[in-house]
This record gives structure tokens, C-alpha cells and sequence, in this order.
């Protein structure tokens, strides 16, 4: 019992710790928060610009283009914001002079990573929770028929799989300090492209449908788009769920082991140095 209590604490003291990063540089937070909003209503802005340019006879809905394509943003921006918080943790252990303490301490990694995750879970969904109230505003958007709760469910559900990821990829900015953090955007771009985020997958090259088919973030925006745009209940959303939670299930286990064996590599090598 006093092991789970220790390590609970542990758990909460990543939290507390990422949660003080947060308010002493909350003035990038807010350029953050400001760019994120501009950048989920220029996407949305999109489908009434197409309403615009396709004329009357095209018979184009701009309400339902900028509702389809404001799940997208606000997902996309859930999932990236949670992804980057797990990734960064190398990243922000060296940029506060850390790293050595923290990967030489007697924490273990699972406890660690948890706080990382709890942090980034909670604080993913208060960031995508205000730009849903802007992008509601600024639009007008009717969501009294949407099932809000089981737009929820399925974010929680989706970010197991996403976190598995996340903590795999962090081993970039743990194996090559001076450019890994960079390299960490190759995945997200690749994610991006095939997972349906701004347009069907069947629109993709045969190709490219098949990594859509993997793509947790598929899953997630089918069963979002389902819920707020047609109201699914939460019970009908399995289909969606089940792959994510299966996904999961794998890839945190996979990507613990693979930060362990990158992690003992980098302190053989002499890669904990602080300024890389």
C-alpha cells in the first residue's frame, strides 16, 4: 500500500510540475492559445469559402463544410496537443537543466510517464475546450442535437493510443539532442496526411487508405463526427472505440520498452548531458 501511495504522489508531482511550467510561461501559452484559435477558424473558414466559390447552383452546404472540418481542427488539435507534451518530455527536462536528475532518480519510468500523460490528457482538454467555445461563437454553431458526452468518451479513448505513440517517438530528442525534437514532426505530418483530419480517407491513393486504416486518429475523428454531427449515442460508438482501446493496449506497453532500451543506451553513450 505504501508503494502505490509513493508512487501516486510521484505521479502527481509530474502533474504539479508541468502545471507550474505552464503559469511561469504563460505568456507563450497565450501566443500558443491565440495561434491555435486563429488557425482552427482559418481551416473552418474554409467551407464557407467554398459555399462562396461554387455559387448557387453547385448547391454546396457551408454550415455542415464548417462543422465538418471544425471536428478536424479541434481533434487534430487535442491529439497534437497531447502528442507534443509526451514528446517533449526529454525536451523540457533539458531546457530546464533536469534531465540527468530526472533519469537518474529512483522513480520508475511508468510513474513518470503517467504524470506526463495525466498533465497532457487534462491540459489537452481545457486548450481544445476553449477553442471549441471561440469557434462556436465566431460561427453560430447549433450543437443543441450533438452528443457532447460521447464526443468525450471518444477523446479519452483515443488518447491511449496516441500517448503509446507519443512515448515511443520520444526517444528522438533522447537519442539525438540536437535536432530529435524537430525529427518528432515527421510523425505528426505523416498522421495528418492519412487519418482523415480535414477530408474523408477515401479520397486518398489506395496507398495511403491502407495507413489511414491504422491511423488511431481515424477512428477518433469518425466516432467525433458522428457524435456532433449526427448525435450518435455513446453506446453506438464501439465500432470507433475498439480499435483505439486495442491499439492502446499495444503500442503504451511497445513504447515503454522502447524508452527503456533508448534510455539505457543514452546513459551508456553519455547522452544526458543537460545542454545536449
Amino acid at each position: 500500500m505504501s508503494t502505490t501511495i509513493q508512487n501516486i504522489q510521484a505521479t502527481y508531482a509530474f502533474v504539479e510540475r508541468n502545471a507550474n511550467l505552464v503559469k511561469r510561461y504563460w505568456a507563450w501559452e497565450l501566443v500558443w492559445m491565440v495561434y491555435s484559435i486563429a488557425n482552427s477558424l482559418s481551416v473552418s473558414f474554409i467551407g464557407l469559402g467554398m459555399e462562396a466559390l461554387s455559387g448557387e447552383q453547385a448547391n454546396v452546404d457551408g454550415r455542415f463544410l464548417v462543422l465538418y472540418l471544425v471536428i478536424g481542427t479541434l481533434v487534430w488539435r487535442y491529439l497534437t496537443t497531447v502528442f507534443y507534451w509526451i514528446t517533449e518530455v526529454i525536451s523540457i527536462e533539458r531546457w530546464e537543466g533536469t534531465i540527468e536528475y530526472t533519469l537518474m532518480a529512483p522513480v520508475r519510468r511508468v510513474v513518470h510517464m503517467a504524470g506526463q500523460t495525466v498533465f497532457a490528457v487534462v491540459y489537452s482538454l481545457f486548450f481544445t475546450g476553449v477553442i471549441l467555445v471561440v469557434t462556436v461563437f465566431v460561427f453560430d454553431l447549433d450543437m443543441s442535437q450533438a452528443n457532447l458526452w460521447g464526443g468525450l468518451v471518444m477523446l479519452i479513448a483515443g488518447s491511449f493510443s496516441f500517448i503509446g505513440i507519443s512515448i515511443m517517438v520520444s526517444v528522438l530528442p533522447l537519442l539525438f539532442p540536437e535536432r530529435g525534437a524537430q525529427m518528432t514532426h515527421i510523425v505528426i505530418a505523416v498522421l495528418l496526411l492519412v487519418s482523415g483530419v480535414y477530408y474523408p480517407i477515401e479520397v486518398l491513393p489506395k496507398a495511403l487508405q491502407v495507413f489511414g486504416v491504422v491511423s488511431p486518429a481515424t477512428y477518433v475523428l469518425d466516432g467525433v463526427r458522428l457524435t456532433l454531427l449526427e448525435g450518435t449515442p455513446t453506446n453506438q460508438l464501439w465500432p470507433q472505440i475498439w480499435p483505439v482501446l486495442v491499439m492502446g493496449t499495444v503500442l503504451i506497453p511497445l513504447g515503454l520498452w522502447v524508452f527503456n532500451l533508448a534510455e539505457r543506451y543514452a546513459k551508456r553513450t553519455g547522452k544526458l548531458a543537460r545542454n545536449g
